[in-house]
Formats: structure tokens, sequence, C-alpha cells
């Protein structure tokens, strides 16, 4: 196992990934990074919980789009992972914000 350093919204997480993988998360933390830095931009003063859930809420959003059509080519595995892993986090965050905001 192998600790990444990512850097998102502005923020710094060390996340655990299987050895090998650690370019795939680095790529995948610029990504979120950068719908982070969008989101933040859009909306202005979130918190890192309201952050993350709209940065991946657009993610979701991007990929969502891409889905092919009834005529177009099956999306492949890794669309098909991504999408899940994005759901799983968008789960995460959602308990996450609702947890903030019942101790609010």
């Amino acid at each position: 196992m192998s600790d990444v350093r990512l850097s998102i919204g502005g923020r710094e997480y060390i996340v655990t990934c299987k050895d090998g993988e650690e370019a795939r998360l680095n790529a995948l933390g610029n990504l979120v990074d950068t719908k982070a830095r969008e989101a933040g931009g859009s909306a202005g003063g979130l918190n890192e919980s309201r952050l993350l859930l709209f940065a991946s809420l657009l993610l979701a959003d991007q990929l969502y789009d891409a889905q092919p059509t009834a005529t177009a080519a099956p999306a492949t595995t890794n669309n098909d992972e991504m999408a899940e892993t994005l759901e799983r986090l968008a789960e995460r965050l959602e308990k996450r914000v609702q947890a903030l905001e019942d101790q609010a």
C-alpha cells in the first residue's frame, strides 16, 4: 500500500492506495481539485463538505453527459468504475454535510 498526498480545494489529504495506483490517484485528485476550484469559484465561501459535494456533483454531471446514447458504443469499464466511485463519494459527502448541518 502507498500513501498519496492530494491537494484538493486548497487542502491537503493523504489517501492510501494499492501499489502501482499512485499515478491514477494523482490524476483523479487533480480532476477533483479542478472541479472543487470551479465549484468554489462560482459559489464562494463554501465549507469543506459543501465544496467537495459540489465538486462531486460537477464530476457526476460530466460523467452523466458523457454516457453513450443507445446508438453509441457501450461505456468502458473505467467510466463505469469511476461513476460508481463518484456515487459512493457523493453519498459519503451528503452524510457528512447532513452531520455538520445537524451539529449547527
